[in-house]
């Protein structure tokens, strides 16, 4: 039963129910009413991009009197895309032996990434059993404390190792909070579109998530940046504090907004918070498509960091052994940028009917494993400074084509391919294992250049080739996928219904005591005019 139902996900949904459901909220809301829950839902993504992700590479430590020494200092060889990854250089600077010889220099940007994943699980189940908007709102609030308790990192006595443990132990309850972005933030987002007018929703979901994300590492680039100039490399005590302290503020320009939501209208409808959870139910209709969207989004994040090494081969190239600080944040920028044409193309594209999430995930992903390929096999030719200019270009159009393709539109799939009283959960995980397979690509670079010995040019390819066929992989995985139309979630709440009707399961208790019961059943005359207005 629940296999038919998958692979014809359009055959139990009523269309004039669906338009329906659709056409309240637009009847009673303006056009501003409509868009600023996205923004408030979606944009908190800002904070993920600034405040945790890092996406970088670095030579391992010369150990051997005899090794050739690196083409780079460790300062000017990482790609940093948000903030941490700076203030990670800064602190290594600051601290040197204490820091390089503890724990802390990986833990730092990696702790965050923990408490993601713990976030992501715990918020998910929060966001379906009580409310999206207080999961949300508590989110937000665990964002701004631990941010500013980080930016404030003290060791008792100025002991650098108790501020380094401090910086840890923040960062970790840091994440929990910007985990909940993701399964309540987004899904919310995606439910908020809901109440746009057809044509243009998947464009906003993504305006408000992925690009949020990729324009805050542009922005952290540049904040890095001029921090370091204004304050100059002598005091970079400073300076790292001031680039996390600015962290705060975006997170804190959303609270009003997000105090003041709404719970979305598919989630007044459709909510399991006041039912009993058909668990059994829920696995059996939903595992196999849980897994497929999981998959996917472990091989992009995958294969994502696995890539970062290309930009240390720029960034070595371009700096030498004796750059500054400053220059190597600078280039950063630039190689954040490439993120932002992708990103944003892809969500213009995302939304044309003839193409859609499902189409643009696939393509994107396909053409990243090609130029992925060409990169690989090509490494001992764009390897060398002498080819760098045309390194920069061919490694900006392989990042653009990421973010077009599974960037833009993988937490979109998984936002709309499963029903609203289970949505928060299957979102968090989704993206739980996404963010594992960033821990998994990272400790499989490191695996295979060592297993490359003492070939340069194998320990450089070799990781493209393993995430250049994980990319085709994932090709043809989101094949896999239903079709992801614009009024898809309605789809999705109108199919899972029928479902459980269809296993004796009472669906009468579903939907909040606020949600008008008889949106589902009762026939609403829609203006023309409205469905030609707004959004």
């Amino acid at each position: 039963m629940a296999s038919a139902v998958q692979s014809q996900p359009h055959d139990l949904a009523s269309k004039d129910d669906i338009e329906r459901r659709g056409s309240v909220a637009r009847t009673e809301k303006g056009r501003w009413e409509r868009l600023w829950p996205v923004i408030a839902c979606g944009a908190g993504l800002f904070s993920d991009g600034y405040l945790n992700n890092v996406r970088f590479h670095e030579a391992p430590n010369q150990t051997n009197a005899t090794s050739p020494p690196p083409k780079a200092p460790p300062l000017a060889i990482a790609i940093l895309s948000g903030i941490i990854g700076p203030v990670n250089t800064m602190l290594k600077t600051i601290y040197k032996d204490e820091y390089t010889n503890s724990s802390a220099q990986a833990n730092v940007s990696s702790i965050t990434f923990a408490g993601t994943v713990v976030g992501m699980l715990f918020f998910g189940y929060t966001s379906d059993h009580f409310s999206r908007k207080w999961s949300l709102f508590t989110s937000t609030i665990i964002i701004i404390l631990f941010a500013t308790l980080g930016t404030a990192s003290y060791g008792a006595g100025g002991n650098p190792n108790g501020l380094l443990v401090a910086l840890v132990v923040y960062r970790f309850f840091l994440g929990i909070g910007i985990g909940g972005e993701y399964p309540a933030g987004s899904v919310g987002c995606a439910e908020s579109t809901g109440e746009l007018r057809e044509g243009t929703r998947n464009k906003w979901f993504i305006l408000f998530t992925n690009v949020q994300i990729d324009l805050a590492f542009f922005i952290s680039a540049i904040v890095a940046t001029v921090v370091v100039l204004i304050t100059g490399e002598n005091h970079l005590r400073a300076a790292w504090r001031i680039c996390l302290g600015i962290g705060i503020l975006p997170p804190l320009s959303l609270l009003y907004l997000r105090f003041k939501l709404q719970e979305p209208e598919a989630f007044k409808r459709e909510s399991l918070a006041k039912a009993q959870t058909p668990w059994l139910l829920i696995i059996k209709f939903y595992w196999f498509r849980l897994s497929i969207v999981s998959i996917i989004w472990f091989i992009y994040d995958f294969s994502a960091y696995s890539f970062g090494i290309y930009a240390t081969s720029i960034l070595a190239n371009l700096l030498g052994p004796t750059a500054p600080l400053w220059k190597s944040l600078a280039w950063n920028i630039l190689i954040n940028f490439f993120y932002m044409p992708g990103c944003l193309a892809g969500a213009f594209v995302a939304d044309m009917p003839s193409m859609g999430p499902k189409k643009t995930l696939c393509i994107g992903v396909a053409l990243q494993g090609i130029i992925g390929f060409i990169m690989a096999g090509c490494y001992p030719y764009l390897n060398k400074p002498e080819n760098v200019a045309g390194f920069v270009v061919v490694y900006g159009i392989f990042l653009a084509l990421g973010e077009f393709g599974p960037g833009d539109n993988i937490g979109l799939v998984a936002s709309k391919t499963c029903a609203t009283g289970i949505r928060g959960q299957y979102y968090g995980i989704a993206a739980a294992v996404g963010k594992i397979g960033a821990f998994a690509g990272s400790y499989a670079l490191d695996s295979l250049q060592k297993a490359a010995g003492d070939d340069e040019v194998a320990a450089g390819r070799n990781p493209f080739f393993v995430a250049s066929t994980l990319a085709f992989v994932a090709a043809g995985l989101v094949l896999l996928l239903p079709h992801i139309a614009q009024d898809t979630i309605d789809q999705e709440d109108v199919n899972f219904r029928a479902y459980l009707t269809a296993n004796g399961y009472d669906t009468s208790k579903m939907g909040l005591d606020s949600a008008s019961s008889t949106t589902t059943e009762t026939e609403v005359n829609v203006p023309a005019e409205t469905e030609k207005s707004g959004l």
